[in-house]
């Protein structure tokens, strides 16, 4: 979890690579509504989030009534978001990567083909960012190295289960 430029989608597929099970890419479950908005710079309200959440949920519920682990990337931002996402499974572990808005601004610069665009986009969310709190999730600052970043991770999952 994290805002847009954070880091999601590449280190959950690392992730998910490492642990040999499904990834799950949030950003691709948006209505089309919601990615034209998205790349027209108007940043989502609550409600736009809240069936796509819904929907996050239900994938995390059918991967775990399967007894399938799996890896989500999705943003997350506020404490009702993820309390939403526990619904598909109460035992959710959270990977908040976080990050400086210079850096994440850098990033998003950077990519060519993605729906999220603007500084105001980051701002948006920055702002909605209700960071977890320690016993809810594993923190990573974005500087790491994607490889350090799962490390850290999964040396501190059977912490976050015990």
């Amino acid at each position: 979890m994290g805002v847009s430029g954070s880091g999601k989608s590449c280190v959950g597929a690392l992730l998910a690579r490492r642990l040999g099970v499904a990834f799950i890419d949030g950003d691709d479950y948006h209505s089309p509504t919601s990615v034209a908005k998205m790349a027209s710079g108007i940043p989502l309200d609550d409600e736009d989030r809240r069936e796509w959440l819904e929907t996050l949920a239900q994938l995390i519920d059918d991967h775990r009534r399967r007894d399938e682990t799996l890896v989500l990337a999705c943003s997350a931002l506020k404490e009702r978001y993820r309390e939403l996402l526990r619904q598909g499974d109460p035992e959710l572990v959270f990977l908040f990567l976080q990050g400086e808005r210079a850096q994440l601004r850098e990033r998003l610069a950077s990519r060519e083909e993605h729906f999220f665009r603007g500084d105001a986009m980051l701002d948006s969310q920055l702002r909605d960012l209700e960071a977890p709190a320690v016993h809810e999730a594993v923190t990573c600052g974005i500087a790491e190295a994607p490889e350090v970043i799962v490390d850290t991770f999964l040396e501190a999952l059977p912490h976050c289960r015990g």
